[in-house]
């Protein structure tokens, strides 16, 4: 039991340097102290370290930069590398595993030992990795270093433990794949070609066994050059010697016919009988010219040459186009018999993989379909159909169909919305898909123990809204929602993305939502807001759009005397909304400059709309352009269904929008609201009077993140600048000119944007009048600005570089003397229950407001409860309550009874404004009110506000506003992103720095509980879309096209083994076919072959030590030999090989079984045959 006292009436600990712990090095620093009080508040503490561990679960999306494809026939799994070193394994729904190699070596084949639950790696660092499958968390078991030569190719056979490599010198190793050492059998290049031959022939390119004989190993040389070896004979049988470069081969069943692939787009047909020359020689693509010629054509870089029972063959092939069309996509073709049909991909072919019935490769094929791997996309094609139809991808592959700019993660979700969702988004999805089922089926998943509703909403570049069902560590798409369609098509050469060059003008920056009253919004990069309400009912409707002025100006002056005595407000409800006639401003409105004014960056559609089911737009907020400077981005937004409002901010000022009544409720600069509580000495400044247009714009080309080029990306975190204890040196820097020393003429706020100024004119009419405060006798008080914001340099590329490439910020001299008071930024807002002043003796609604200069302001609001009178009388914003100080920029709020228990925000339950009016029933509002004195025993207690900045976090008790708790997180970095999160039936305040560090603290009294150095390098992409969530969850993203999730929680990873699916399921292999008796007879001795007695070290010796290292796996026997020492480590070998022991008796039992079973077919048979000869003569057969 953890005993709080509670700090008296009217004691502050405002001061940064006031109840603070001693700070330390590294990620978390301080400890938490307590200001001691006469009376005490009892809170039980549960959450202890014990009950947090950090630990990846699942990545959702498609593999970046993917390399690489294999596909196991018989478990029916799938396997892709990635340049970064990652593995996917996918099989059925709910089977998906991602693998990393230490190294981050770029995977350039993949090999998996058919049905034997393992698989085979190649890496760019020349390591081959062999992974084992049979456990829910594949682990490599051996790798093999290669120092003096570079691995090109790979390939295992069926049923074989011997391992075929490739080299780029041209020799050919062979790996034992059980115990991963090299035998010393190996085909030197210079052995395979013929002594007279003076040129190199190249890495090779290709190895495969003949489907005619195991001991026949076919090398295909880069050069052009193709040898069959003899392994028993340690000779070539015979050598192809061809002008155009090879690029794969592939083998007829029989044997008898392999075809290859050019780099003239040329298929070449050879024939064992005649090796001369090719016994067929094809373009594809290539048509003849009018002079005879033949048109040149792109090389062929893959061919699968496959047998069909009831069919001619399929030849499959990537590449060969012809080059004089220029812009023509790349395309797979498929030639079946005479027919050829070319299919167009939206991106670059990596890797295609035909996909057949059986796993032998010396009978019919019967190819059933053929996955194609492209750069950022991932299709089965069906080829049992003459139209090819594609199949439909059951797995998340098209998360980055519009590059993502923000995500947010929802759990525990209530348990309808999923399926209402689904219902909405399934008739809108696309038809003409293949009928059969998804071919990749293998492994086994099932709904785990511990699963709750989860939905993550991903919003894009292209203005859409994507959400996904992640329940169960499963990720599907439930719903999508278009924001564009809000908007008039920008015209070309017009708007704003014309002027600033912006090529995503609908790019969501951030969404709010309250999955109980189901009202959803959006935050645009144009300064735009759309709030949605959701509907099972279309509708016609007319958009309401409103526009506001949020602008400062650059000449304004605020002095020490024009600070003192004006508060900001009036009494409340002196400065109520009235409705004025407002002039409708016409959007080609410029001033007599010409530049700019009073129009907004998009046009809303004016005309009457027809709106689908689901979530329809009800208002639109944008704000205007002032004196040609486009307005400021938007950096927070909070919204309450049960308050009916909408607060947004940046850093000109703050907003308050009833959107039940569409209207302006608030429209304030940030110095405005502090009034005489301002902690800060303002002096005057000289004013700017060259203004710098800065017209870059934030996540800009964001659908390019594949290109080379550099991209600006503008955070929208945190201020370069920081409370300092010292007041006076905060005094003096205040007072310099903006103008004296700036960087890159951009303001040093938090926002996103750069800062511009206007004149600080607000449209009267639906937003109500400005609140202006004015000394006796003079006209309204200008205030002044600074032009100096943060930018980053993030480039994007290929390279390892920009990979790796870390978010971190300058805290350089230059930018400590930047005036601090300027462009002062709304980063966080919360509505709630609690107490606008210390003299409240009951909670009512409230704003609490966040700046980027540590500053919390506390703001009470007046809100009729009546349902007729909310709908008509205004609400009133009182004056501005409490104002707090915290080290860096404000992030996130939170609130706790005097039980420690977490108060939910107020909430209205959802209706459906499009349902058919019912007389008896009439639609009122139905609010789900949590005050925080109604889970203590009586009124008046108060309750805690937590308040987490970028550098700290504090507890306090309201309404006397006392800080309780100081907790100083990070003094060498930066909070990123915080939430107040339940887990374990408590609650925790969750912190993800931009060092990497995770940490978790106690709630109140903010104990270090967790504090994990996950990520050594933290880029921009994650500093952005990162999001913690209830339950021990969090997500980010982790590459372009991927979502990684993680859990912080104990018990969640302690049950992480039961929710994830299965990779390996045991089957019967499927036996060979009869080959027959002329078959087996004329068809040579291939089943006679035994690798080991050619490859094994009695026949063949060791390999060089210097050639190859053995590395042992983490995951491997020789790790389980050390981890199990001692008796219990032998109680459990010996219970392993019982298991296995039992498990081989039960496969053996079943073998004779079947056996048995076979026996009295074939006597049956053998019976029938007798009677149905014994009457016959010899000359009758």
């Amino acid at each position: 039991m953890k005993k709080f006292r509670k700090v008296l009436d009217g004691l502050t600990t405002s001061s940064p340097g006031g109840t603070m712990g001693s700070p330390s090095c590294g990620s978390a620093a301080g400890t938490p102290t307590a200001a001691p009080t006469p009376k005490e508040i009892d809170v039980q503490e549960t959450l202890v370290s014990e009950n947090f561990q950090l630990c990846k679960t699942v990545r959702h999306g498609f593999p970046y930069q993917p390399t690489s494809l294999a596909f196991d026939p018989v478990q029916k799994i799938l396997a892709i590398g990635s340049r970064s070193g990652g593995v996917r394994i996918l099989g059925r729904p709910g089977v998906d595993c991602y693998c990393q190699h230490e190294s981050g070596a770029a995977v350039l084949q993949l090999q998996f030992l058919i049905n034997e639950g393992a698989l085979v790696t190649a890496c760019a660092d020349d390591t081959l990795h062999l992974w084992n499958l049979r456990q829910r968390r594949p682990a490599v078991l051996h790798s093999l270093k290669f120092n003096r030569e570079r691995i090109t190719f790979c390939h295992l056979p069926f049923q074989s433990k011997w391992l075929y490599v490739g080299t780029e010198r041209g020799n050919t190793h062979i790996v034992n794949i059980e115990s991963f050492i090299l035998s010393g059998y190996v085909i030197m290049w210079n052995k395979a070609i013929e002594l007279s031959t003076k040129t190199h022939p190249g890495p090779v390119v290709h190895l495969s066994d003949s489907p005619k004989d195991e001991g026949k190993l076919l090398i295909g040389f880069e050069g052009g050059t193709i040898v069959q070896w003899d392994l028993r004979a340690k000779k070539a049988d015979f050598r192809i010697y061809y002008d155009e470069a090879i690029h794969s081969v592939s083998w007829h069943h029989e044997g008898k016919q392999f075809m290859c692939s050019h780099s003239d787009g040329s298929l070449t047909l050879w024939n064992l009988r005649n090796t001369t020359k090719p016994f067929q020689v094809t373009f594809p693509h290539g048509k003849i010219q009018k002079d005879g010629r033949k048109e040149s054509c792109k090389p062929i870089l893959k061919v699968e040459y496959k047998t069909s029972r009831s069919s001619e063959p399929f030849v499959i092939f990537s590449g060969g186009l012809s080059y004089d069309k220029a812009g023509r996509r790349p395309a797979l073709t498929i030639m079946h018999g005479k027919a050829i049909t070319v299919l167009e991909m939206d991106y670059p072919i990596v890797e295609f993989m035909v996909l057949c019935e059986t796993p032998y490769n010396n009978e019919v094929q019967d190819p059933y379909a053929v996955v194609v791997l492209l750069e950022k996309d991932f299709i089965v094609v069906d080829l049992t159909q003459s139209n090819f139809p594609v199949f439909e991808n059951p797995y998340p592959m098209d998360i980055h169909e519009s590059p993502v700019t923000c995500t947010a993660y929802f759990a525990d979700c209530p348990p309808d919305i999923i399926p209402i969702l689904y219902s909405i988004g399934a008739k809108n999805k696309k038809t003409g898909y293949s009928h059969k089922e998804w071919p990749i089926g293998g492994g086994t998943w099932t709904l785990g123990s511990h699963t709750y509703p989860e939905i993550i909403i991903t919003g894009h570049a292209d203005g859409s809204i994507k959400f996904w069902d992640a329940s169960a560590f499963t990720l599907q798409m439930l719903y999508k929602l278009k924001t564009s369609k809000v908007f008039e098509k920008p015209k070309p050469g017009e708007g704003r993305a014309a002027e600033l060059g912006e090529e995503d003008p609908f790019a969501v920056q951030m969404v709010s939502w309250c999955p109980h009253s189901r009202i959803f919004c959006v935050v645009g990069i144009s300064a735009h807001i759309i709030l949605y309400r959701f509907s099972k009912y279309d509708a016609n409707t007319q958009i309401v759009s409103l526009e506001v002025r949020l602008q400062c100006e650059p000449e304004d002056i605020i002095t020490p005397s024009e600070n003192e005595n004006n508060p900001c407000f009036s009494e409340p409800g002196s400065h109520s909304p009235q409705t004025h006639h407002q002039h409708p401003v016409s959007p080609g409105s410029r001033t007599p400059d010409g530049a700019k004014d009073s129009i907004p960056c998009l046009k809303v559609k004016d005309k009457m709309v027809r709106v689908p089911p689901g979530y329809q737009s009800d208002l639109v907020i944008q704000l205007l352009w002032v004196d040609g400077e486009p307005p400021q981005q938007i950096t927070s937004l909070d919204l309450n269904s049960a308050y009916g409002l909408l607060a947004f901010g940046n850093c000109n000022g703050l907003a308050v929008v009833d959107y039940l009544q569409k209207t302006v409720i608030l429209c304030i600069s940030t110095l405005d609201l502090y009034g005489a509580t301002d902690p800060y000495q303002r002096l005057t400044r000289s004013p700017r009077r060259n203004r710098q247009s800065t017209s870059e714009h934030c996540m800009r080309g964001l659908s390019n993140f594949y290109s080379d080029s550099k991209k600006r990306i503008r955070t929208s975190y945190q201020s370069l600048t920081e409370l300092t204890d010292n007041q006076q040196s905060i005094d003096m820097e205040r007072s310099k000119s903006p103008t004296s020393d700036h960087v890159n003429g951009h303001c040093t706020s938090p926002t996103s944007q750069p800062c511009s100024a206007g004149k600080p004119r607000i449209p009267m009419g639906p937003e109500g009048p400005r609140l202006t405060r004015r000394g006796p006798g003079r006209p309204p008080f200008r205030k002044a600005q600074s032009a100096a914001c943060m930018e980053i340099s993030l480039p994007v590329s290929h390279t390892e570089e920009s990979r790796e490439n870390s978010f971190s910020r300058s805290r350089s001299s230059s930018v400590s003397s930047i005036d601090r008071d300027t462009k002062e930024a709304i980063t966080t807002l919360q509505f709630g229950e609690s107490y606008g002043r210390k003299s409240d003796a009951l909670p009512t609604p409230c704003l609490w407001v966040g700046t980027s200069l540590g500053v919390v302001i506390l703001i009470p609001l007046s809100i009729p409860t009546d349902h007729e009178e909310r709908m008509e009388d205004p609400v009133t914003v009182g004056p501005s309550g409490a104002v707090q100080m915290l080290k860096g920029s404000v992030l996130r709020f939170g609130f706790l009874d005097c039980n420690g228990a977490l108060i939910q925000s107020p909430y209205e339950v959802w209706r459906d404004l499009n349902a058919p009016e019912d007389p008896d029933r009439p639609r009122r509002r139905k609010l789900v009110h949590f005050s925080p004195s109604s889970s203590q025993d009586a009124f008046g207690e108060g309750h805690l506000a937590v308040v987490c900045s970028e550098r700290q976090a504090k507890v306090f008790l309201m309404p006397s506003q006392s800080c309780l708790f100081v907790h100083n997180i990070t003094e060498s970095s930066f909070v990123l992103r915080a939430d107040v999160v339940s887990l374990c039936n408590s609650v925790c305040l969750a912190c993800f720095c931009a060092n990497g560090h995770v940490m978790t603290l106690s709630l109140p009294s903010l104990r270090p509980l967790m504090d994990v150095n996950y990520l050594p390098l933290t880029d921009m992409r994650i500093a952005r879309t990162f999001c913690f969530t209830n339950e021990g969850q969090a997500l980010y993203l982790s590459s372009p096209t991927e979502i990684q999730r993680i859990t912080y929680s104990q018990e969640m990873c302690d049950n992480l083994q039961e929710m994830l699916g299965e990779l390996f399921t045991p089957i019967e292999t499927p036996e060979a076919q009869n080959r027959g008796f002329l078959k087996g007879f004329f068809g040579g001795n291939a089943h006679t072959f035994d690798r080991e007695e050619l490859f094994g070290e009695a026949a063949a010796g060791k390999a060089s030590r210097s050639l190859a290292q053995h590395i042992p796996g983490q995951g491997g026997v020789e790790g389980m030999k050390v981890a199990a020492s001692g008796a219990v480590g032998e109680l459990a070998r010996a219970r392993i090989a019982l298991d296995e022991r039992g498990q081989r008796l039960g496969e053996l039992e079943e073998r004779t079984a079947l056996m048995m079973t076979s026996a009295e077919t074939f006597s049956k048979h053998a019976h029938e045959l007798m009677l149905k000869c014994k009457d016959k003569k010899w000359y009758q057969f």
